[in-house]
């Protein structure tokens, strides 16, 4: 009966293996569930999910409890004080090595399972072809955390010791081991399979990251946010694959391993040696995904900072919108990454076992002392983040700030330095800037003040004034710098020399100065061909006569 079963299912695996993609990996998943006995499922899991059943999880308790295991499985449980634990468990296992060792050998085997009571506490023996082997005393401390008597716990371990001879001399029987040996071909066809698949996805995936970033340069703003969204979640999915595949072949490796009563304990092994490294690389993972999905919720973030721009009139290849998104999403993209990676390590050393609660006070402790010792660092940080959300600055931009001013070149949440008409670089502190006249922002304006001679026909001047301004607008050179048609003010006032007559000009940021040298060149050309002369600077002496003075004497 066993060989037709294991013969129909070995048909059924090869008609299986026949067909292609998702089938195939569905129906070799099924058989394997299917031909699996119900107790070998239930013992391929629990063990890599529940550590607290065979490591000790606290130093800090009294007593511990570890499981007895036969062939990986775990038949019970007994307790001791902490630091005769593992004498104890040592003795039981070796007696239950020896104990197995004998009854497997014999080909009909029966073992007799008595309890005996010495000094009021239940003594369990198993005698196998005359032979008697003391295995364990049941002790109070067995009982203390199950709820039940100290009998019923010796019954309990009688009868799961019975049934496990009875199953691992089952499971070594050559039909058992075949069955087995085919189910595993099978998932290791499956994980093949599965494998090939998650590679071509992967592959997929890394070409599709491979094109929206090439793309994202020389892109429009907008552009330019959805694809570095995009490539943010395609190396979530990215890496998702790749922990997905990884974890496959490691979970077939285990379910593999625990099929077979001779290395099923290697699973135990295997577990209780990556243990921490597992924890520890699921925890790094973890965190990077999330700081993987932060990003594109930044450029998310971003995006919805460019389109308010775009509906308040800031148009879309504006250089300066494009720095100050760039600005806020290196900021954020910093602090997320800082403030998770902290979390993340804090959260490593407590999935290892490592009590966090000193060491959070410790590190409360040292940052009140840090935070009080840079007090002037702190104000930096936060007023630069301000300067940057606000848009008050950006690289490239003419700024006053005090008594300095000068072309700014690098601004961070610390400092900004400006480079001075001298060629001086000025470092200020973030902190510092309380007032800030920024000389470029989104546009500027040429402030032109024209002296014309008191004896010029004012009227002359002003229409010579005007049709420079709208020639010059007109220029095709110089319309791509001026933004608005120039506004004649008029007369702005009197001077010992002459009128002032003062015109503004709307430029595009930083053009002001070029447009301004520009205007004053045509205007003098102008006013040359008009007759019209500029006042000069001059001064009058009057020499008078004051007979009072005796050092006075009359001309000759």
């Amino acid at each position: 009966m066993h060989l037709n079963k294991i013969e129909k299912f070995a048909i059924l695996a090869k008609k299986i293996l026949r067909k292609k993609s998702v089938n195939v990996l569905l129906g070799i998943l099924l058989i394997c569930l299917v031909t699996l006995p119900v107790k070998a499922q239930v013992f391929v899991f629990p063990d890599l999910i529940n550590t607290n059943n065979w490591l000790p999880q606290s130093e800090k308790n009294a007593e511990v409890s570890v499981c007895i295991r036969l062939d990986g499985i775990c038949l019970f449980q007994v307790t001791a004080p902490q630091e005769n634990v593992s004498e104890r468990v040592g003795l039981i296992q070796d007696r239950l090595k020896e104990i197995s060792y004998l009854y497997f050998a014999q080909k009909d085997p029966e073992a007799i399972i008595e309890r005996k009571t010495i000094n009021n506490l239940p003594n369990i023996s198993v005698t196998i072809d005359g032979q008697e082997i003391r295995l364990m005393t049941v002790t109070t401390l067995d009982v203390q955390n199950e709820g039940v008597d100290i009998a019923t716990k010796a019954n309990f371990i009688i009868e799961q010791l019975e049934q496990g001879l009875k199953r691992g001399k089952k499971e070594r029987e050559s039909i058992y081991l075949v069955q087995k040996g085919l189910i595993s071909v099978a998932i290791v066809g499956s994980l093949l399979i599965t494998n090939l698949l998650l590679s071509g996805l992967i592959k997929q995936l890394s070409s599709s990251k491979d094109r929206v970033s090439k793309s994202r340069s020389g892109q429009p703003i907008s552009t330019l946010l959805i694809r570095r969204e995009q490539w943010n979640i395609k190396e979530v999915q990215y890496r998702l694959l790749q922990i997905t595949q990884g974890g496959i072949w490691f979970a077939g490796v285990l379910v593999i391993i625990g099929l077979f009563p001779y290395t099923r304990i290697g699973k135990i092994w295997l577990i209780t040696f990556l243990r921490i490294p597992i924890r520890i690389g699921i925890v790094s993972l973890v965190t990077y995904l999330i700081i993987r999905i932060s990003y594109a919720l930044i450029d998310k973030f971003s995006s919805i900072l460019f389109n308010q721009d775009l509906l308040a009139g800031a148009v879309e290849s504006n250089p300066r919108l494009h720095l100050r998104l760039t600005t806020i999403s290196l900021v954020s993209r910093s602090i997320i990454t800082i403030i998770l990676m902290v979390i993340g390590i804090l959260v490593a050393l407590s999935a290892i076992g490592i009590n966090i609660a000193p060491l959070l006070a410790g590190v409360g402790i040292f940052g009140v002392g840090v935070s009080l010792a840079s007090q002037n660092l702190i104000r930096d940080a936060i007023n630069g983040f301000f300067i940057i959300i606000e848009d008050q600055y950006a690289i490239g931009d003419v700024i006053q700030v005090g008594d300095f001013s000068g072309l700014v070149e690098n601004i961070n949440l610390r400092i900004t330095q400006l480079r001075d008409p001298a060629g001086r670089l000025v470092t200020v502190p973030n902190s510092e800037v309380r007032i800030v006249a920024n000389l470029s922002s989104k546009w500027s304006r040429a402030d032109l003040m024209i002296p014309i001679a008191y004896e010029t026909d004012i009227d002359q001047a002003l229409k010579v004034v005007d049709e420079v301004a709208q020639k010059m607008t007109q220029d095709k050179f110089w319309k791509t710098d001026i933004l608005d048609n120039p506004e004649i003010l008029g007369v702005d006032n009197f001077e010992e020399w002459g009128l002032i007559i003062r015109v503004w000009i709307k430029t595009r940021p930083l053009k002001q100065w070029n447009v301004s040298r520009e205007f004053r060149r045509r205007l003098k050309v102008a006013f040359d061909s008009q007759g019209l002369p500029l006042p000069i600077r001059q001064q009058k002496l009057w020499f008078t006569h004051d007979s009072s003075d005796k050092n006075s004497h009359p001309p000759t």
